[in-house]
């Protein structure tokens, strides 16, 4: 195991909005917050920082186009942007680790990323924060942050094990997100992307569920071969998507998945059975890429828990970190 590894997780936690973490910055690790160690060691692994990117998911791209609710979206929830008419939409799509030029078919690029802001009236908005597998590889900020400082810590000089092989041993959870596969797509609108922390919903009468986002593209997923995989062009995905949009528009299906009886709510390392029912709030419709795409995404921060009323959190430990890390590096992004 290696520091590819790493930077394949790297970019799961702070997976839209984070900053850069300062290379001078002499605090002891011991004296800063878990999210803070966290930005701080990401950036090492991708051996930043890179002045003026995010620490994570630095390679992105910014699409406009609308959200339609579904009928059935009411019905979960009571959220402004889930009941009726269309609204304006902001996502970003990105590859994975600090990297600001990572070949879009590395391994390393691995989960991409999907953050969608619902512009909503009054200069209100809520987002959804999603990556490009169904699950996360840690349960706790904690151990996420003991799982990146093990792979600090083991070099391809360190005697074996090492130290992130003896986590991976004892963090069967981590080890599955590490070996499942993750082809690398045809173009980010035919790769399905997956909200990793649950969120509760309500409606109008006051019922509530637990559910997860699940976002797919009504195109398809499609994923490169072996073969193409190894002849791709570094800036496939980026030069792919503006090409696409000329063309016309691409959608994706946004739904979400209820929890069944017995089903972790507070873990996102639990995925939940592929039968569970499922209901659609909506088509998510991408029609171009922003002319001035960079400067717009490096003035934006999605949040997960960016939310409106009738949705709120889950008691995921990781869901509640995010902002923190999200705000952190943010703020040293800002400061550049």
């Amino acid at each position: 195991m290696n520091t590819r590894i790493a930077l394949l997780l790297a970019g799961v936690l702070v997976a839209a909005g984070s900053g850069i973490a300062r290379a001078d910055d002499a605090t002891p690790a011991s004296d800063k917050s878990v999210p803070e160690q966290l930005v701080d060691t990401m950036t090492k692994l991708a051996h930043g920082p890179y002045k003026g990117y995010r620490a994570n998911h630095a390679k992105g791209i910014m699409v406009s186009g609308t959200f339609t609710p579904a009928a059935s979206a009411k019905g979960l929830s009571k959220a402004a942007h889930l009941q009726k008419g269309s609204i304006p939409v902001l996502v970003r799509f990105s590859d994975a680790t600090g990297v600001p030029n990572i070949p879009d078919a590395s391994d390393n690029a691995n989960p991409h990323g999907m953050a969608i802001r619902f512009q909503l009236p009054k200069d209100e908005s809520t987002d959804i924060v999603a990556i490009s597998v169904n699950g996360f590889p840690a349960a706790t900020p904690e151990e996420f942050l003991g799982f990146l400082n093990a792979v600090a810590a083991s070099g391809p000089d360190v005697p074996k094990p090492t130290p992130v092989e003896q986590f991976l041993g004892a963090h069967p959870a981590t080890l599955k997100f590490v070996t499942t596969p993750k082809p690398a797509p045809v173009s980010f609108t035919t790769q399905a992307f997956y909200g990793v922390n649950a969120f509760i919903f309500t409606n109008a009468k006051g019922e509530t569920h637990y559910g997860r986002y699940r976002i797919v593209p009504l195109a398809g997923e499609k994923a490169l071969t072996a073969e193409q995989t190894a002849k791709a062009n570094p800036n496939y995905l980026f030069e792919e998507l503006p090409a696409r949009l000329k063309k016309g528009a691409a959608k994706f299906r946004i739904s979400v998945q209820l929890a069944g009886k017995g089903d972790n709510v507070n873990d996102g390392t639990a995925v939940w059975p592929d039968d569970r029912p499922q209901v659609v709030l909506g088509t998510l419709t991408l029609k171009k890429v922003l002319p001035d795409s960079a400067q717009v995404e490096k003035s934006l921060m999605f949040s997960p828990l960016n939310l409106v009323d009738g949705i709120g959190a889950s008691d995921d430990p990781i869901l509640a970190a995010r902002p923190a890390a999200y705000a952190i590096s943010y703020g040293r992004r800002s400061a550049d």
